[in-house]
């Protein structure tokens, strides 16, 4: 939650703002968490108390502290007499900060509220207080920790993969990859000059090589095989093919200490060895999808290369299973990028590296490797990139080659020969959300008007009970459109059965509209009373008494009291 949300800039002082009564409160509901703080401050708040909080929030990415409301739900504004020089408080936190402070000022009836909102710090410059980084620890300010602390220094580390390895010269790198990457770099610009070129030409143009000497990525994607064991070992990658779980020796195991340009096609032709197809019919015929493809594992290779971590003394290890396989590399995710947003998020950890294999057409753009392989595992009806066992310390992408349901292979396929062209990589992660009836996350949401428009899928109620289905057409496609009438038809006469099931099984005491609305809690209130209305026009159910103290009868069934047994049925 940052300033533009609680209102405009301070400017040189403070903004004096009136707000809209329900958005405060709207606010005033948010929950406190690393970039939003409150604090009552009624009579005051000390300066140097302040200071810190405000080098703690930039710490951690930016945020909010509140003065003049409750930290304590439920929240109130009480209104704050802190500060009355906001111009001279401004000043201050600038001079002890170095870091512009924003101000806002509320008039709101409950009192006056202080919004101060820190900016993110600078990449790799903790921000320090006496010599203290600060951080948040629950409601308390602490030292930063020495781990937190590591991952903001490393931010400022210049790009290792273009840092020059001592003692490497042109005499460490492979010629044979040296004219693949030319080879590969004059296919996909067709420059005749990359052809004629001399090497050490070559190897400058494409920054490999520079005033000072040969660079890591040079190492990394041309080195001999010498030369990478001496300096820079643990930029191997180890291949296993395993036939099961059981652990010990790996069926098959190479290991690639070289130039990742000499044994790139070499990794995809071991996977496709034992890359079995898997068969469905489609009408009369039988269709073959492969259990691993090509496209998906080459990024997932690529995406390890580019991203790990080269001070890491660890491998990079692909491993391959009958129906799974597993991209495992050392270093975690770059600082900023998590599994929430690495789809839209391009902060590579070598761009060296990433800017070399996108002269010779590797890779398209530097952090587009995940987008790819997502969308490729939907238009195949595979199951989603696995990530979940990622951590601090290496990235972990797991694919898994079943196709999970070839009729939605099928339908893709269809509108794939009219339109896949125009639907994003989001666009398709929302349909396969749609289609396993998972719930569609906010970012997700903004595809939704366009596949409505495109009659991929229907919606179906409004507001907070509003839920996405696949369109007629699917199912009218698959030759089951009953199916469709069924799924579209039968969910109002189930959420009826269910509240009905409910009251009779509540016949003694009743039941408020309330514990009906924790029955069906994807419903809002409006629409669990209109099915309650349709239950009472059919004779199923009757209400008595009135506002919050109304409660919901079986029809024909008394309410028994304390001392009354049940009427036998």
């Amino acid at each position: 939650m940052g300033a533009a949300t609680l209102g405009g800039g301070a400017g040189e002082g403070a903004a004096v703002t009136t707000v809209d009564l329900q958005q405060i409160d709207r606010w005033l509901g948010q929950d406190e968490d690393e970039h939003l703080e409150f604090k009552e401050a009624k009579r005051s708040f000390e300066f140097e108390k302040l200071v810190k909080y405000c080098a703690a929030l930039a710490n951690e990415g930016g945020g909010s502290i509140v003065l003049g409301v409750t930290d304590q739900r439920p929240r109130q504004v009480v209104g704050t007499a802190a500060f009355s020089n906001l111009q001279r408080t401004k000043a201050g936190l600038l001079d002890r900060l170095h870091l512009r402070i924003d101000v806002v000022e509320f008039v709101h009836p409950g009192g006056r509220v202080l919004v101060f909102t820190s900016p993110p710090r600078p990449p790799g410059v903790p921000v320090s207080v006496n010599g203290v980084n600060w951080m948040r620890a629950g409601e308390d300010l602490v030292p930063m920790t020495n781990d937190m602390l590591r991952r903001i220094l490393v931010e400022a580390t210049l790009d290792f993969s273009a840092e020059v390895c001592v003692g490497a010269g042109l005499d460490s790198l492979d010629p044979r990859a040296i004219e693949v990457f030319r080879e590969r770099w004059h296919t996909r610009t067709q420059r005749a000059a990359i052809l004629e070129c001399t090497v050490d030409q070559l190897l400058r143009d494409s920054e490999l090589v520079v005033e000072d000497g040969v660079t890591y990525a040079a190492l990394v994607l041309l080195g001999a095989p010498a030369a990478v064991g001496h300096f820079l070992a643990q930029s191997e990658v180890v291949f296993e093919y395993r036939s099961s779980e059981v652990p010990g020796p790996a069926n098959q195991r190479e290991e690639f200490r070289e130039g990742f340009l000499r044994y790139y096609d070499r990794l995809w032709e071991l996977v496709n060895l034992r890359n079995d197809r898997q068969h469905y019919q489609d009408g009369l015929f039988i269709v073959e999808v492969a259990t691993f493809h090509e496209r998906t594992v080459r990024e997932a290779v690529l995406n390890a290369i580019s991203h790990r971590d080269y001070r890491n003394a660890g491998s990079v290890f692909l491993r391959q299973y009958p129906r799974r396989l597993e991209v495992v590399s050392p270093g975690g995710f770059p600082e900023g990028i998590d599994q929430t947003n690495l789809l839209w998020e391009q902060r590579p950890r070598n761009r060296r590296i990433a800017e070399a294999l996108g002269r010779c057409g590797l890779v398209e753009r530097a952090g587009q490797g995940f987008d790819l392989m997502f969308r490729e595992c939907v238009e195949h009806s595979k199951p989603l990139p696995d990530l979940a066992r990622s951590g601090d310390h290496s990235v972990w992408v797991t694919l898994h080659g079943v196709v999970q349901d070839p009729e939605f292979l099928r339908f893709l396929e269809e509108i794939g020969r009219e339109r896949t062209a125009s639907f994003s990589t989001e666009d398709l992660l929302t349909i396969d959300l749609i289609h396993r009836e998972q719930p569609i996350p906010a970012h997700f949401a903004l595809r939704l008007p366009n596949l409505l428009e495109q009659g991929v899928i229907e919606r179906e109620g409004r507001g907070r009970g509003t839920r996405y289905l696949l369109s007629r057409r699917f199912y009218r496609f698959l030759g089951r459109g009953g199916r469709y009438t069924r799924r579209r038809g039968l969910d109002r006469e189930t959420n009826k059965a269910l509240l009905l099931r409910h009251i009779q099984d509540s016949a003694a005491a009743g039941t408020r509209l309330q514990e009906l609305q924790q029955v069906l809690p994807d419903l809002s209130r409006d629409q669990v009373r209109t099915l309650l209305r349709e239950l009472r026009q059919a004779g199923h159910i009757e209400v008595r008494g009135l506002t919050r103290a109304a409660r919901w009868y079986p029809v024909n069934q008394s309410p028994i009291g304390p001392n009354e047994d049940p009427i036998p049925t």
